[in-house]
C-alpha cells in the first residue's frame, strides 16, 4: 500500500477550504510522500519577506483574494517539485494555463491521479469562516470541527489563534468567484486525460480519507 502510493504525483482539485490540506497533510504522514502547497510556499516566502520583490508581490494578490499570475506561481512551485519524484500537488494548478505548464516540466513523468474535492458555497462559506490559524507553526483550527485543546491557543505551540486575512467572508466570497472562473475548468481538462475522480468532501475527515485511498489504490470510482 505505501509503495503503491509513494510512486505517484498526485494532484488534489476543490474550492479554498473543501479540505484538500487537510487531506494531503494526513496522507504525506502516513505514507511518506512530500505535500506541497503554493499556499504554505507562499505564506513562508510572506512571512520571511524574502526574494522581497517576489514576497511583496504575492502578499498583494493573496490579501485581495485574487490568484498569483502564473509566472510567479511557476517560477515558485518549480523550485520545489523539481528535487521530488513523487508528491501531493495541493493548490496547483489553478488554471488551464498553469496544468499545461505544469505537463511541459513533467514531460513523460506527468500526473498519475487528480482528485476534485467536491464542496458546496454554503459549507465552504462555513468552513472558512470558522478556521483559525496559528500564526507561529501555520496550524489550522476550525471553531466547530477541529477545536484546539485551549480556548483559542495553538496545542502546539500555545500561541493565541488569528483569523488569516483569506478567511474574512469578503475575501472567501472574492476567492469562490475566482475559482469558480478559473480553476472549474481543470474538471474538463483532466477529465479528457482519464485523471480525474470526484469525491463528496463534506463527509467526515476519516470517510474522505478512505475515498482517497480507495482511488489512489484501484481507481475504480469515477
Amino acid at each position: 500500500m505505501k509503495q503503491c502510493i509513494l510512486k505517484k504525483k498526485i494532484v488534489f482539485l476543490g474550492p479554498p477550504g473543501s479540505g484538500k490540506g487537510t487531506q494531503a497533510q494526513i496522507l504525506s504522514k502516513n505514507f511518506f510522500i512530500p505535500h506541497i502547497s503554493t499556499g504554505d510556499i507562499f505564506r513562508k516566502i510572506i512571512k520571511t519577506g524574502k526574494p522581497k520583490k517576489l514576497a511583496d508581490s504575492i502578499k498583494k494578490y493573496v490579501q485581495s483574494g485574487l490568484l498569483v499570475p502564473d509566472d510567479i506561481v511557476f517560477k515558485a512551485l518549480f523550485s520545489v517539485i523539481r528535487k521530488k519524484k513523487y508528491f501531493i500537488l495541493d493548490g496547483y494548478p489553478r488554471n488551464i494555463n498553469q496544468a499545461e505548464l505544469l505537463d511541459k516540466a513533467l514531460n513523460k513523468n506527468g500526473i498519475d491521479n487528480v482528485i476534485y474535492f467536491k464542496v458546496s458555497d454554503k459549507e465552504i462559506i462555513k468552513r472558512l469562516t470558522s478556521r483559525r490559524t496559528c500564526p507561529k507553526c501555520g496550524r489550522v483550527y476550525n471553531i466547530y470541527t477541529l477545536k484546539p485543546k485551549k480556548d483559542n491557543l495553538c496545542d502546539s505551540c500555545n500561541v493565541e489563534l488569528i483569523i488569516r486575512d483569506d478567511d474574512k467572508i469578503e475575501t472567501v466570497k472574492r476567492r469562490l468567484k475566482v475559482y469558480k472562473k478559473d480553476t472549474l475548468p481543470l474538471l474538463d481538462y483532466y477529465r479528457k486525460k482519464n485523471l480525474l475522480t470526484t469525491i463528496n468532501a463534506e463527509d467526515k475527515i476519516e470517510n474522505v480519507y478512505k475515498k482517497i485511498c480507495d482511488v489512489l489504490l484501484n481507481r475504480d470510482s469515477k
